[in-house]
C-alpha cells in the first residue's frame, strides 16, 4: 500500500487555511474602509445640510421678532384714533405674516432609508437627528400661523387694493432665490389719505381685531421658541458631526 504524503498534504490544507482567512480579512478591511468613505461622505453631506438649516432658523427668528415688534406696535395703534392711518395698517397687516424654510432632509432621508446611520458619529445620531427630522418645528409653526384667527381678521377688513399696495410696497425683502429674509423699512403705500384713513378705521372700529391680536402674540411667543430651540439643537448637532469627523 503507497505511503500518504502526509506532511504534504498537511502543509497544503494549512495553505488554503490561510489563504481563505487572508481573503476574508481582506473583504473585511476593504468592506471597513469603504463604509469609512461613506460615512465621511454622508457627514460632510449631512454637515451642509444642517448649516443651511440653521442659517434659515435665524432668518426665521430675526423674522419673526419683526412681526412680533409689529405686533407690539399695533396695540397701541389700533387703540388711538390720532395714529397715523398708514401706520397703524402696514403694523396690523405685518403682524399677520409667517414666513417658512423647511427642514433640508434630503440626505437624512437618503442614510435612514439605506439603513445606514451607523455610519455617522454616533454622538451626532444620539443627540436627536432623528427627533429633528421627524418633527420639522417650521411645519407646525407655518399650519398655526397661516390660519389663526387674527391674520383671517385682518386681511378679512383691508380691501384688496391696500393689500396689494403692502405686498407691493411695504411687504417682505427677498434674496436671489426668492426667499423671504424680512421687511422693507421706510415704505410709502402710494394710497390716498382717504383710503388709507378708511382702511385703518376699519380696523380700529372691530374689537375683535384686539381679542384676537392677543391670541396672535401667543402664537407668536410659541413659534419664536421653537425656533431658537431648532437654533440650538443644530449648534449641538453641527458641533458633533464636525468632532465626528475629526476622529
Amino acid at each position: 500500500m503507497r505511503k500518504q504524503p502526509w506532511t504534504a498534504i498537511a502543509i497544503e490544507f494549512l495553505i488554503v487555511v490561510l489563504g481563505v482567512f487572508v481573503a476574508s480579512q481582506v473583504t473585511e478591511w476593504s468592506a471597513t474602509q469603504a463604509d469609512r468613505r461613506l460615512g465621511r461622505e454622508y457627514t460632510a453631506r449631512l454637515l451642509a445640510d444642517l448649516e443651511q438649516d440653521l442659517e434659515n432658523r435665524r432668518v426665521l427668528i430675526a423674522y419673526y421678532n419683526a412681526v412680533y415688534a409689529s405686533a407690539e406696535r399695533s396695540v397701541a395703534l389700533l387703540q388711538d384714533p390720532s395714529a397715523d392711518p398708514q401706520a397703524v395698517v402696514v403694523n396690523a397687516y405685518r403682524a399677520s405674516e409667517y414666513a417658512f424654510y423647511p427642514a433640508t432632509r434630503a440626505t437624512w432621508d437618503t442614510i435612514v432609508s439605506a439603513g445606514d446611520t451607523r455610519l455617522l458619529p454616533q454622538q451626532a445620531v444620539a443627540s436627536g437627528l432623528a427627533d429633528y427630522f421627524s418633527n420639522d418645528a417650521t411645519q407646525d409653526i407655518l399650519d398655526e400661523m397661516r390660519q389663526t384667527a387674527y391674520r383671517q381678521r385682518v386681511r378679512s377688513l383691508l380691501p384688496h387694493e391696500v393689500q396689494a399696495a403692502i405686498r407691493e410696497r411695504c411687504g417682505d425683502v427677498r434674496n436671489d432665490a426668492q426667499e423671504i429674509v424680512g421687511f422693507r423699512n421706510d415704505c410709502d403705500l402710494g394710497l390716498t389719505g382717504a383710503t388709507l384713513r378708511a382702511a385703518a378705521d376699519r380696523l380700529q372700529r372691530d374689537p375683535a381685531v384686539l381679542d384676537d391680536l392677543a391670541y396672535q402674540f401667543s402664537a407668536l411667543v410659541a413659534a419664536r421658541a421653537n425656533l431658537q430651540g431648532d437654533a440650538v439643537f443644530l449648534e449641538r448637532a453641527i458641533d458633533a458631526l464636525e468632532d465626528g469627523v475629526g476622529e
